[in-house]
């Protein structure tokens, strides 16, 4: 499996492309460009922040033996990734509060007894 390095990234026009390093099991280093355009991102809630993990994510999942150095985050990865996060987002949002434990024996141990 490959890993990815960020290398840095470029201004063109609307498009932000980050620059990556690829790096085979056997040390080959292959040069990769993504490209994001800000737009999209900005319309479905991707912060620029977060756009060269995703990024890399999109590196990360494209086919072992695919020849493409210059790839693009389309419109339907971030419509996907849009979807999947506000999924994430909902269900923490309906998780049930944790239960309270009971408090009667709260401190039992340490007070002294009461004289009757």
């Amino acid at each position: 499996m490959m890993q990815f390095v960020l290398t840095g990234f470029k201004q063109e026009r609307e498009f932000r492309v980050f620059a990556f390093e690829g790096i085979a099991a056997d040390r080959v280093r292959i040069a990769f460009t993504v490209r994001a355009d800000l737009d999209l991102s900005r319309r479905y809630g991707i912060r620029l922040q977060e756009l060269p993990l995703i990024c890399r994510e999109v590196l990360e999942q494209r086919e072992e033996g695919e020849q493409m150095h210059a790839l693009t985050f389309t419109e339907d990865a971030m419509r996907i990734h849009a979807s999947d996060r506000a999924a994430r987002a909902s269900a923490a949002r309906s998780k049930k509060p944790p239960r309270k434990p009971n408090h009667e024996g709260n401190g039992a141990a340490w007070r002294s007894p009461h004289p009757v």
